[in-house]
């Protein structure tokens, strides 16, 4: 049994943010019911990497287990009236439509709130819920670039380099759901629900937490340099290096210590907190070249030996494989009705009492319906009906 188990989650999100946070609550225990349109949501009809799998994407499997379907025509009086009385009986509504969207599909807060006083409602946007912004698409890149996050890192006369990952979509997702949980906590303190909104500008730029002080409160200008340093704060060497075979991963060591065993003897003269960031460039130079004379398994064991912050630079191939990931058992696995056996990243916490885990993957498009209006207490005759409408799906 999970921590979240006997709560009810309605997920109306799209694309990854909200899908990803309505999960990460599916995970924990709660029921959470998927209101999609007839057609299906979004991201079933976009495969990141081709990944199209045999029924159902491999984007929208990673982001939608732990969660049933119920297939809704939301502009239609037959959706709009299941969907109400779904809201009775749950206890978080989340949805990322753009702004304005909810309220004019009649499942904004003030509606919603109405039919259930004790609702928590998490409406989750790109740049707020108001603004000069509130129109511009909230896609993760765009929203990389625009929080100062990637003149951050690499050569300031090479063009930045976005996240590998959907960061800013992810972080987001981590935010609304323990945003999700304290207006839970707070809603059993009082018996009160409340609206809650998160919008992802505010969350990337709240995560720069360290740098951005740095720069408000120290005054020091963010500055890239001549040579690929991996934050422009941090002091050198620090950053991703070449060797005689393969990369490493350094991070910021005593330069004098670093010197003696790269072969440096210059290093020995610079204290490691003025001199290391005011000469980062020729310190990264000159580890760059020193550092090609050896493999990066070669100089991992004698930085490793010496108490040195260094590391080897994986791939997916090499950290899916990796002995400490299958310590952790980071991966999970389960067989899914239409895609298979599945490995996928797990949990990133762990809990003594009540562990997360995956009692359900992906659905197919309203493959719940039938059975959660049956058990909101329609009659077989309505459900009938209901589907024979057009604005209801099931299987």
């Amino acid at each position: 049994m999970g921590i979240l188990t006997g709560y009810r989650v309605l997920d109306c999100s799209i694309a990854m943010a909200g899908p990803f946070a309505a999960q990460r609550l599916g995970d924990l225990g709660a029921e959470v019911i998927k209101i999609e349109p007839i057609s299906g949501e979004w991201q079933r009809h976009v495969s990141a990497g081709g990944a199209k799998g045999n029924q159902i994407n491999v984007s929208f499997l990673s982001l939608n287990r732990n969660k049933k379907s119920v297939a809704l025509n939301l502009k239609s009086e037959e959706g709009l009236s299941v969907l109400s009385d779904l809201v009775k009986s749950c206890d978080v509504f989340l949805q990322n439509y753009r702004p304005g969207v909810a309220k004019r599909l009649g499942v904004d807060y003030e509606t919603l709130s109405q039919i259930n006083k004790e609702l928590v409602y998490v409406s989750i946007s790109g740049y707020g819920e108001s603004g000069p912004y509130v129109d511009r698409p909230g896609q993760d890149m765009l929203l990389q670039a625009l929080s100062g996050a990637m003149l951050s890192a690499g050569r300031a006369n090479q063009s930045p380099i976005p996240s590998g990952h959907f960061l800013v979509d992810a972080v987001t997702a981590a935010a609304a759901s323990e945003a999700t949980i304290a207006a839970l906590l707070h809603r059993e303190r009082s018996n009160e629900g409340q609206l809650v909104t998160i919008n992802m500008l505010d969350v990337i730029t709240t995560l720069q937490m360290q740098e951005l002080s740095i720069y408000t409160v120290g005054k020091i200008e963010q500055l890239r340099s001549e040579q690929p340093h991996a934050h422009s704060y941090i002091r050198a060497p620090y950053g991703i290096f070449a060797t005689k075979k393969d990369f490493i991963a350094i991070a910021f060591p005593s330069l004098k210590q670093f010197g003696e065993l790269i072969g440096e003897p210059s290093f020995e003269s610079y204290d490691d907190e003025k001199d290391s960031w005011a000469h980062r460039d020729e310190i990264f130079a000159k580890t760059q070249e020193r550092l090609l004379a050896k493999t990066a398994a070669e100089w991992l064991a004698l930085f490793r030996e010496h108490g040195i912050w260094a590391g080897e630079v994986y791939g997916y191939k090499e950290l899916v494989n990796d002995p400490q990931i299958a310590h952790n058992k980071t991966f999970v696995e389960y067989d899914h009705p239409t895609e298979g056996h599945i490995k996928a990243p797990g949990f990133p916490y762990r809990f003594s009492k009540s562990p997360a885990g995956v009692s359900k993957g992906a659905p197919l498009i309203g493959e719940d319906t039938r059975d959660v209006l049956k058990n909101l207490g329609y009659t077989q005759e309505k459900i009938e009906t209901l589907l024979k409408s057009g604005n209801v799906a099931g299987k």
